[in-house]
């Protein structure tokens, strides 16, 4: 590509200097101009070239990711990194791509092939997405990060600061906000077909990794020997040392409070996405864990119960979204509910299985006027009940169709032919709601949490878990980067 860009410009030079050609042109930096005619991101690759991209993360959610990639046709596999090049689930797609440079440690995968890199996809555990990202985007490479965005408040924090500091495309990897949900729930707020919500149920009942342990366990399980395969010390990253157990890789790493965001991380980016963007719902003012059944101090509750109160925003009254998690914690079902179906777009786990629970996981949203009934990730809101949608069936806009899916939206922003949909400036805050539900689930209590000066007021604990325990020793750089 480097190459291809040189000829361009010493090709131009040999014309004369007759026409000067646009920066765009030349470089491959297309500008992207919002309403006020302000460039606010621009393209890093020419248009219809691929965009050269790095894997962090080729095994379990990760390996789907990068195989979503693939199938896009707009990106060149430039280089594999996993921590563990020797597991099951990294060896079909190292199989299927021998000749792809691979590495076990990201900061020696930056290192070497960064000149080469135009982003950088990150799929791994909740906890290592920021050191990743913030080096590459430090080296002024656009990422992709899968949901939930960080694991603290902070570090959702740094990583908007740096991305609009380093001036590069962002993505986080909530598919559903480049799908159907998107477009009509954004039709439905400018239309006014959705206004005026006071109150949200968000609910994922289905069963979790942690549902049954003992929550009495007061220590982490001791240390196993570790596969010969695995850069354990690399897999820890920032977090603090914890020895080797198969209870915290491969998925395992969403129970606890140290590596994970248990239901509402994992899914809530899922559910909440839309109505926090197009609501304009910004920070909750209280955070209440109105239930938590089974409260551990080590991994996530077997059951939750979450209020999130928002306040009045411009004409928007206040909202409270109450989050279920749990296999029994069943929210109410208002009349004329019908059919809880099954979103056909929700990617299956790790075991190729997605199991229909007593609730699918979705959202209810109660307006002055209307009830909506929505699901998770793509799927579209209807109205109930049946006899309200069929009054409001001709009154409703007609929704425009999406461009592109999430993996394109990111490839053709890198090419400057689109914006990403949930950069960082707009996904980083709806991680942050997450941030302080699991510090509401962790220390089982109410929260009361300043907006502006982003704090926690009524709890000096909470208001340090903002943060978060220090990194390891030598690890600290990525927070000043």
């Amino acid at each position: 590509m480097t190459k291809r860009r040189n000829f361009i410009k010493k090709s131009a030079m040999a014309f004369g200097a007759v026409t000067i050609l646009p920066n765009h042109v030349v470089f491959g930096k297309k500008p992207i101009y919002n309403s006020k005619g302000e460039v606010v991101k621009k393209g890093t690759v020419l248009p219809n070239d691929k965009v050269n991209m790095g894997f962090c993360g080729i095994g379990n959610r990760g390996g789907q990711i990068f195989n979503e990639f693939v199938k896009t046709g707009m990106v060149n596999v430039a280089v594999f990194c996993d921590t563990d090049m020797g597991a099951e689930h990294t060896l079909k797609n190292l199989e299927a791509f021998p000749d792809v440079p691979r590495f076990q440690d990201f900061r020696k995968m930056l290192d070497s092939t960064a000149g080469d890199l135009d982003g950088v996809c990150i799929g791994t555990p909740d906890f290592s997405h920021f050191p990743i990202a913030m080096l590459a985007m430090s080296l002024g490479k656009n990422v992709y990060v899968e949901k939930p965005l960080s694991r603290t408040f902070e570090e959702s924090e740094l990583l908007m600061d740096a991305a609009k500091r380093h001036n590069v495309i962002t993505q986080m990897g909530n598919q559903g906000h480049s799908g159907e949900n998107y477009f009509q729930f954004k039709s439905w707020v400018e239309n006014g077909i959705i206004k005026d919500v006071t109150k949200v149920t968000a609910h994922m009942n289905g069963r979790r990794r942690w549902h049954g342990w003992d929550t009495s366990m007061k220590q982490f399980p001791e240390a196993q020997n570790m596969p010969d395969t695995l850069d354990w010390d690399t897999w820890l990253g920032t977090a603090k040392h914890h020895g080797y157990h198969e209870d915290f890789i491969n998925g395992q790493w969403r129970c606890w409070y140290d590596f994970g965001m248990g239901a509402l991380g994992d899914w809530g980016a899922h559910i909440m996405d839309t109505m926090h963007q197009f609501l304009d719902l910004g920070l909750p003012s209280v955070i209440d864990p109105v239930k938590i059944e089974g409260h551990n101090l080590l991994f996530y509750p077997q059951a939750s119960t979450i209020d999130f109160k928002f306040p009045k925003r411009k004409k928007m009254p206040p909202l409270t979204i109450s989050w279920y998690d749990g296999m029994n914690n069943i929210p109410e079902i208002p009349e004329g509910y019908g059919k809880s179906e099954l979103d056909p777009n929700i990617p299956a786990a790790s075991n190729g299985k997605i199991k229909p629970n007593k609730l699918n996981p979705g959202k209810i949203i109660y307006s002055k006027d209307l009830t909506f009934k929505g699901g998770t990730h793509s799927s579209p809101l209807s109205i109930i009940p049946e006899e309200a949608a069929k009054d409001m069936a001709p009154k409703l806009p007609v929704v425009p169709e999406s461009p592109s899916n999430h993996f394109e939206n990111f490839a053709l922003a890198c090419r400057g032919e689109e914006t990403t949909r949930s950069p960082f400036e707009i996904s980083a805050p709806l991680s942050q709601v997450f941030c302080l539900g699991t510090i509401a689930q962790r220390l089982n209590t109410k929260l009361k949490f300043d907006r502006k000066k982003k704090r926690i007021t009524n709890n000096e604990l909470a208001n340090q878990l903002l943060v978060g325990a220090p990194p390891r020793k030598e690890w600290e750089e990525f927070y000043k980067l």
